[in-house]
Order: structure tokens, then C-alpha cells, then sequence
């Protein structure tokens, strides 16, 4: 869900020289792993990260079917030990908008939204499938003890899933309705049920719902929905995490009239839309990309957010293109990919 709308596909490092790393690469022709990639060289006000966990995000997969146009180092969800700076031996994660301009200080969005920004594995900016990313000094954030590598591999997303938090006012006791049972869908609808929200999930796969069950949400099959959802309209809030195009079309006709609407998918193919319900219903259409770090590290911390149970398959980074296949199957959640 980054940065769409951007053309340029340049890669932000410059000027690599010294040893050579491990990491997957996307070029014109695809995706492969290279064993003697030259080691990131992190520019003015970077850190130089040693990756130690990653894990494969959807945005990746979207990737490798043209979104954006990238090509260059994939993977923006990882931990690492920070090589230098002021966190030098930490354990570290990093947020993936990189803006270092005058513009980042000024804007109440910061660097999220900042025109000139780069974005870790996805624009202009090599990723973390590799031994080594360069991240700069201000996106990194230092974990606690208590969140463990796995854990923490999440706190991207988790922070994407917060983001709705930080943009509308998400009322005690008002029904929301989730559309997904994959990561995203798991992680916004554990976020805003911790924020109150009575929260439904519609999913297509019952053995997926079950995980939402088992923290005590409610869930419905995408084909069992009741005719009533459709006439009657109560929910004030929909989240579209689906992935697919589809899933707008269905939250404007269960969203309530004024009721909100929360977009997390974005996808390679075009999508065509008819507006008319945003107007008739007049219904609020916010889209929702990337979050904040800090809220999502604390969430972890104080164990409100449940992650581990998606953790479906570990791959080594020498097995990584085998991992991006198991990645697009269906049975599978998060993929993550060691380096230790």
C-alpha cells in the first residue's frame, strides 16, 4: 500500500563499494537471489542495518507483478542490529518513508508523505531482502527486550493497522466490519477491537477465520452474509484489507449512509469504480497507507496484539526465491526469511 503513483524506479543507493552481500533482487526479467550483490553503502544521515529477520508482505508480491515499476533490493518488514549511529549493537527496526529534506520537518505528515521521499524495497531505495539495508538514523526505532525477532517482524503492518487509529475517531461499542482474513485484515481488526470497535470479519476461508475466533472476534464467510447487512446497514466503519478489487464495492454497500470507509488494498491491476455511493450516501473514503512505529512497539510490548499464530513457513535468505512462491499460495500468511 506504498507510495502509488510514482514513475521513477531508480535505486536510491549510490556510490556501493566494499564487501558483497546476500539479497533478492527484481529486475526487468524477474526476481533472483544473489549471492555477491554489493553491500549497501548508506549516504549521508543512514545507518548501515544488518539484517537478522524479514518477512514477506503482500506490497511484495504486488511488486514483482509490475506495481510501482520497482527494481533493486525487495523488502521493507525486518529487524536488525544497527551497525552505527546512536543505536549501534540494538536491535532495531525501521520505518520504510525515507526523507531527510526540510520539507519533513515542517509537514504535519512528515516523511509518511513527504513528495521527495524514497520507500525501503518498494521506490527509488533498496529493501531489506538482504544481509545489509541502510536505513536513515531517524526511522529507526530500538526494541524491547520483550519483543522478540519474530514478533517484531510485524511491526510494520502492525503500525499500518494503527494508522486507522490516527485518522478517524473509532467510537466504544460501534460495529465495524473487516473485509480479509489474511495479515492485514487479522492485524486492523485486533487493533480497532482493542479500540473498542464491535468487529465482524467476512472472509472467504473458514479454516482463516478461525484465528480471528480465537481472539474472540466475530467473523461471517463472505458467502453466508445476511440479506440484512445489505438492507439495514449498521456498520459505521468498513476496513477493505481483501487485496482484491472487489472489496471497495462491497464496503459501500455495507458501510451505513455518512459511514466511513477505510481502503488498506492496493494491487497492480487498474481498477474501475463507479463514485456514485460516495456521493449518494455520501460516504467518507480515507485511504490508509503506513503508521505509527511507536504505537505498534507498544502494543507488542504490553501483549495486546496477537502476530505469532501467522507465522506459516520459514525459509533461509539462500532459499528466498522458494519462499516467494510459497508466499503466493493461498494456505499461507506470513512467510519469513532468517539470516541467522
Amino acid at each position: 500500500a506504498e507510495c502509488a503513483g510514482f514513475a521513477d524506479s531508480g535505486v536510491h543507493y549510490r556510490d556501493q563499494t566494499g564487501s558483497n552481500m546476500r539479497a533478492l533482487v527484481l529486475g526487468e526479467e524477474g526476481y533472483r537471489f544473489h549471492s555477491d550483490r554489493e553491500q549497501a553503502q548508506p549516504v549521508a544521515g543512514e545507518v548501515l542495518v544488518r539484517v537478522v529477520k524479514a518477512g514477506i508482505c503482500e506490497t511484495d508480491l504486488q511488486l514483482i507483478q509490475g506495481y510501482m515499476g520497482f527494481q533493486g533490493v525487495l523488502g521493507h518488514e525486518f529487524v536488525g542490529i544497527a551497525e552505527s549511529g546512536e543505536f549501534a549493537g540494538k536491535r532495531v527496526v525501521g520505518e520504510i518513508n525515507c526523507c531527510s529534506g526540510q520539507c519533513c520537518q515542517t509537514n504535519p505528515a512528515g516523511r509518511r508523505h513527504c513528495p521527495n521521499r524514497t520507500v525501503l524495497g518498494i521506490l527509488n531505495h533498496d529493501g531489506a531482502f538482504a544481509d545489509y539495508v541502510a536505513v536513515p538514523q531517524e526511522n529507526l526505532h530500538v526494541l524491547p527486550e520483550n519483543v522478540e525477532n519474530d514478533r517484531a517482524v510485524f511491526i510494520e503492518p502492525l503500525a499500518a493497522a494503527f494508522e486507522i487509529l490516527e485518522q478517524i475517531d473509532v467510537k466504544a461499542g460501534k460495529p465495524a466490519i473487516v473485509l480479509g482474513d489474511g495479515r492485514l485484515g487479522y492485524l486492523c481488526a485486533q487493533v480497532l477491537s482493542d479500540a473498542g470497535a464491535d468487529v465482524t470479519v467476512v472472509g472467504k476461508h473458514a479454516a482463516k477465520l478461525e484465528r480471528f475466533a480465537a481472539q474472540k472476534l466475530k467473523t461471517c464467510l463472505l458467502n453466508e452474509i445476511p440479506d440484512g447487512w445489505f438492507s439495514e446497514r449498521n456498520a459505521e466503519l468498513v476496513v477493505d484489507c481483501t487485496g482484491n478489487a472487489g472489496g471497495i464495492e462491497l464496503a459501500f454497500q455495507l458501510v451505513r449512509p455518512r459511514g466511513v470507509v477505510v481502503m488498506k488494498t492496493t494491487i497492480a491491476s487498474k481498477q474501475t469504480l463507479s463514485l456514485a455511493p460516495l456521493v449518494i450516501d455520501e460516504i467518507q473514503l480515507i485511504g490508509s497507507r503506513c503508521g505509527p512505529f511507536d504505537v505498534a512497539i507498544r502494543a507488542l510490548e504490553e501483549n495486546r496484539i496477537e502476530v505469532e499464530s501467522l507465522i506459516t513457513a520459514r525459509f533461509p535468505l539462500e532459499e528466498i526465491e522458494t519462499a516467494m512462491e510459497v508466499a503466493q499460495q493461498r494456505d499461507q500468511h506470513k512467510v519469513l526469511i532468517e539470516f541467522e
